[in-house]
C-alpha cells in the first residue's frame, strides 16, 4: 500500500470518527432536552392539579392567612425561566414547547383568578400585570420589556407578573384577552386592570403602575 493510499485512509477514518462523535453528541443533548422538556411538562400537571385543589381549600377559608399563602408565585416564576429556555434550545413552534407553554399559561390564569377573588373576598390590594408579548418580529421591544417585568419581579416580591404569548392557540387566554380588551399592540400590559402599551425604558413603565404601590403592594398569595 502506498504512503499516499495509506494517509488518504487515515484521513477518511478521522473524518468518519469525527463525524460520527458529532452525531452522537447532537443526538445525546436532544435525548437530554426532551427528557427535561417531559420532566418539565409531567410536573406542571402536577401543579395544575395542585393548584385546583388549592382554590377550593382557598374558597373555603379565604382569609386565613394559614391557608392563603402558598409558594405557588416562586414555582410559576421557575417554571417560566425553564420555559424560556427550553423555548430557546427548540424553538418557539415546537409542538412540546407549544404543548408546556400552554399548560403554563393555564397555570397562570389560574392563579391570576384566586389573585382576584382572594382580593374581593379579604379587602387586600394586590399589584398584578398582565404581559402580553409575541415571539415574532412584530414586537421588537418585547424582549427589553420582559427583561424589565422579571427585575421589577425580583424587586418587588409581592407583584404579581403574568406573561402571555399573545398569538397562541388557547381558548383561555382568547377569553382572558377579551375580557381584558387588550389590543393587538405589543407588548402589552394590564397593571391593575388598566391598559397600557409600548415599552420605552424601566423608568416609564414603573410610572404605570398606581402611585406607591410597588413598594407597598401586598399579595394574597
Amino acid at each position: 500500500m502506498s504512503l499516499v493510499v495509506r494517509n488518504a485512509l487515515i484521513a477518511l477514518f478521522i473524518t468518519i470518527l469525527l463525524a460520527g462523535t458529532v452525531a452522537y453528541a447532537i443526538s445525546y443533548l436532544n435525548t437530554a432536552r426532551v427528557a427535561e422538556l417531559s420532566a418539565i411538562e409531567d410536573q406542571l400537571s402536577i401543579d395544575m392539579l395542585s393548584l385546583d385543589t388549592q382554590f377550593s381549600l382557598l374558597e373555603a377559608a379565604p382569609c386565613d392567612s394559614t391557608v392563603s399563602s402558598t409558594t405557588l408565585t416562586s414555582e410559576l416564576a421557575d417554571f417560566g425561566t425553564r420555559l424560556s429556555y427550553a423555548e430557546n434550545q427548540l424553538g418557539s413552534n415546537n409542538a412540546q414547547v407549544i404543548r408546556l407553554k400552554e399548560k403554563y399559561s393555564l397555570l397562570e390564569i389560574r392563579d391570576y383568578l384566586i389573585t382576584k377573588n382572594l382580593a374581593k373576598a379579604c379587602g387586600t390590594k394586590p399589584v398584578t400585570v398582565l404581559y402580553f408579548y409575541s415571539n415574532t418580529a412584530e414586537c421588537r421591544d418585547c424582549d427589553k420589556a420582559g427583561y424589565a417585568l422579571s427585575y421589577l419581579r425580583d424587586t418587588y416580591p409581592t407583584l404579581r407578573v403574568y406573561s402571555f404569548d399573545y398569538n397562541l392557540d388557547l381558548g383561555a387566554l382568547k377569553t382572558l384577552i377579551a375580557i381584558t380588551k387588550v389590543e393587538k399592540t405589543l407588548p402589552a400590559f394590564v397593571i391593575n386592570n388598566k391598559q397600557f402599551y409600548g415599552f420605552t425604558s424601566l423608568e416609564d413603565l414603573e410610572k404605570q403602575f398606581p402611585k406607591g404601590a410597588l413598594s407597598t403592594s401586598t399579595s394574597t398569595l
